[in-house]
């Protein structure tokens, strides 16, 4: 683990739970694409610069979840490297409270208050394109998050975020967060259409194809959603389509887990009733589901 990868001329990846960019901008001069889920992150990548001599610039988030700013703050303090992000992930990235607080829909209790869901609070700037090292094009990844983003290298690197996961890791969690699933369908149709030389995902393996996996990630979210119709084939509650969600697919409870998939469900309903797959109403004060 932490193992920089070299993968082109200028472009590595530090082999991690989120897989950390880095691009060569000359013989000294580096910058980050994301920076790891934690403190102890930004020690191992800080061990990478300076066992290369190389000098941190920037940090390009691709956006503003805590396993992908976690080293943030660290690598600013011990570099002082500026760091950029797209829109409200700027604003998540500067006040990382706001991720358990959008998750949990209020104030977070304790429970969701640590670096696993909350990094530590950095000084990040609004990305744009005159920001970009030269050579970077940015790619918009919307749907997972707000305003997600990847990055294509002079290489022909393109760093794909979390627009996908690997078939492995959908087999074991099957319910992958998704913030707007409709932008999210509409990004991956359109990753399947990319070429590159080398797509480099967080979380799953480095490849030249990424057309198939792509297509994975597509099946599995309209596989949910018929799950989720039929569970809505009489009028159910929220609560109850979440755990039979989990009870379908064996996956155990928590808070972490109820916020992630909770708030992943809720998404699927808006975009399914916006869809006209499904209907809502009120009745004895409870908010019901069905098509």
């Amino acid at each position: 683990m932490y193992e920089l990868i070299q993968v082109s001329d200028n472009n590595y990846y530090v082999q991690s739970p989120a897989k950390i960019g880095l691009v060569k901008l000359n013989d000294t001069d580096v910058c980050l694409i994301d920076s790891g889920n934690d403190k102890d992150a930004g020690k191992k990548v800080r061990k990478i610069l300076d066992a290369n001599r190389w000098q941190l610039k920037a940090i390009y988030n691709t956006h503003s979840h805590a396993d992908h700013i976690g080293g943030n703050q660290y690598l600013q303090a011990q570099t002082g490297c500026r760091i950029y992000a797209l829109g409200i992930e700027c604003d998540f990235t500067n006040h990382p409270v706001l991720e358990p607080s959008f998750l949990y829909g209020a104030y977070p209790p304790k429970d969701l208050r640590h670096k696993f869901l909350m990094a530590p609070e950095c000084d990040a700037e609004h990305l744009t394109k005159d920001v970009l090292p030269e050579g970077f094009e940015m790619i918009p990844l919307p749907g997972h998050f707000f305003d997600m983003v990847g990055f294509r290298t002079s290489d022909d690197v393109v760093y794909l975020a979390d627009c996908l996961s690997s078939k492995e890791t959908l087999d074991k969690y099957q319910i992958g967060f998704i913030y707007d699933v409709g932008a999210y369908l509409n990004t991956l149709e359109t990753v399947k259409t990319l070429k590159a030389k080398l797509f480099v995902p967080a979380h799953a393996a480095a490849t030249e194809d990424i057309a198939d996996l792509a297509q994975y990630n597509i099946d599995k979210v309209h596989e949910i959603a018929e799950k989720i119709i039929a569970i809505c084939a009489k009028p159910v509650h929220f609560e109850k389509i979440l755990q039979m969600l989990f009870a379908e697919y064996g996956l155990q409870m928590n808070f972490e887990q109820y916020v992630l998939v909770g708030s992943t469900v809720r998404s699927y309903l808006a975009w399914l009733k916006d869809c006209g797959r499904l209907t809502a109403r009120f009745e004895d004060n409870l908010l019901l589901w069905e098509c």
